[in-house]
């Protein structure tokens, strides 16, 4: 099983352009699946056979997961990768039926995402000082991440080349290498364009990246990583909000409600975050109570 699982996560890599950080994650849920599968045979995971692994293993190992008090998205997960890994192996006809089709999904709990109001997001733009270069950095990167609805990996990868300040249009390379085109408003231009000016200045403190020409860059002129750019939204939204886990995506997802509040189209939202399918767009489509209460104030006859 572990010569398989190599074959299979290369074919991820190559054949569905799948990115490191899901490769990952694909093997380290079936490696926990083949430790379960090892003490549930009694052997060796390269002992196993494919023929062997039937939907009774594939409940068992959910059932331990259930056991451990893993959450029903995290057991959907998993399920989710065995299930893949089970269709690969049938194309390679190393199986007649792919056994994780017998296994039902674990209901999932409805969770409204995390979100800013507009106010919040006002005084969360507001927080950078734009007296220095590095909080001018800060503010060109919270403006693009709520005006165009980014993945924080979407927003370290992008490159100099990537933004049109005359067109005011960014170039993304989403999930599985989908490259989309995003708009962005006015006041995301111009602070881009107030970081653009310090840019060169930071790029002078590492020369020997040249080659490269990433847009957001640290103190010391490399690209600025994903926990770093994590940490600084955070940093910020504890200086200008009383909430608690608000994290980079929490602005992709204040975009995308903000969006659909003022009657943006639900397909036209998906096709701007970049979501391979509508149900997952679905989960914004959530009143808040404020507008449950205006609805119901100006609908019912008697309110």
């Amino acid at each position: 099983m572990h010569t398989h699982l190599r074959c299979f996560l290369e074919y991820l890599r190559l054949n569905r352009n799948a990115s490191a950080r899901t490769v990952c994650a694909y093997e380290s849920d079936l490696r926990q699946f083949l430790s379960f599968l090892e003490q549930h045979l009694e052997r060796p995971a390269d002992q196993i056979t494919p023929r062997e692994v039937d939907h009774h293993a594939i409940r068992g190992f959910m059932a331990v997961l259930y056991d451990r008090g893993n959450s029903r998205a995290s057991s959907a997960r998993r399920l989710a990768a065995i299930r893949s890994f089970g269709r690969y192996l049938r194309r390679e006809q190393q199986i007649d039926q792919e056994p994780g089709a017998l296994v039902a999904t674990p209901k999932q709990e409805l969770k409204v995402p995390a979100r800013l109001e507009i106010p919040e997001v006002e005084a969360l733009l507001a927080g950078p000082d734009a007296t220095t270069p590095l909080g001018r950095r800060d503010r060109a990167i919270l403006e693009l991440f709520y005006a165009s609805g980014l993945r924080l990996s979407e927003l370290v990868g992008l490159d100099l080349e990537d933004v049109n300040l005359g067109s005011r249009l960014v170039r993304v390379l989403g999930k599985g290498g989908k490259e989309r085109i995003l708009p962005f408003h006015r006041n995301a231009g111009d602070a881009l364009r107030a970081y653009l000016g310090d840019r060169e200045a930071l790029v002078r403190r590492a020369p020997e990246r040249a080659t490269e020409a990433p847009l957001f860059l640290n103190y010391r002129g490399g690209r600025l990583s994903t926990r770093s750019v994590d940490r600084l939204v955070r940093r910020y939204v504890s200086a200008t909000s009383a909430r608690i886990g608000i994290s980079p995506h929490a602005l992709r997802h204040s975009f995308a409600t903000h969006m659909l509040e003022r009657g943006a189209d639900l397909r036209a939202i998906q096709e701007l975050l970049g979501h391979a399918r509508l149900t997952t767009t679905q989960r914004y489509t959530h009143v808040s109570t404020a507008q449950l209460m205006a609805l119901y104030k100006k609908s019912h006859p008697r309110a």
